[in-house]
């Protein structure tokens, strides 16, 4: 009898034991599949925008701190124009750069959205992470749209907010 709740308690114990958690890996093939040459478009207005993060925020106190995960929009909100990035870099709190995410343009097709992930694991970027994004957009067409989601669930209780980009040149 001894035993069978040996064995019991053997299994439940195997299948209990969390999946180990790791940051994913950007994946390049993604903006690979998006890159452009711009270099014959030579009436696009260029423009930059901030964007806040949030890595992680404080929790009860300024020693507690609650990770969460941070979905980044990149949005062309234009119906009839394709739109293009030049850059998105990722910062941590203290203005170091964490990643840029391409080295090229790449463009958004009119109403397309492509997003950025950051785990919620990877706290990198801290409680004062943000991002840069340049951009170029054909004369009269509508501005691009950055967005941060950030979100966790823990147990039964959820948290999420959001953050929209400020242009800053």
């Amino acid at each position: 009898m001894k035993l069978k709740y040996l064995i019991i308690a053997f299994i439940f114990t195997l299948f209990s034991c969390k999946e180990k958690k790791e940051i994913s890996p950007v994946n390049p093939e993604n903006w690979k599949k998006r890159a452009i040459d711009i270099s014959t478009k030579d009436s696009l207005e260029f423009g930059k925008s901030y964007l806040s993060i949030y890595s992680q925020i404080y929790s009860m106190s300024e020693h507690r701190k609650h990770n969460l995960t941070a979905m980044i929009s990149l949005r062309n909100t234009s119906d009839v124009d394709s739109i293009y990035i030049l850059r998105a870099e990722y910062y941590g709190t203290h203005g170091t750069s964490i990643q840029k995410y391409f080295d090229y343009p790449i463009f958004l097709a009119p109403m397309e959205t492509t997003e950025i992930i950051i785990d919620e694991i990877d706290v990198s970027g801290g409680t004062g992470s943000n991002f840069i994004f340049e951009w170029k957009i054909p004369k009269n067409s509508s501005e691009p749209l950055f967005e941060g989601v950030m979100t966790s669930t823990i147990g039964q209780q959820g948290l999420s907010f959001i953050t929209q980009a400020k242009r800053i040149k």
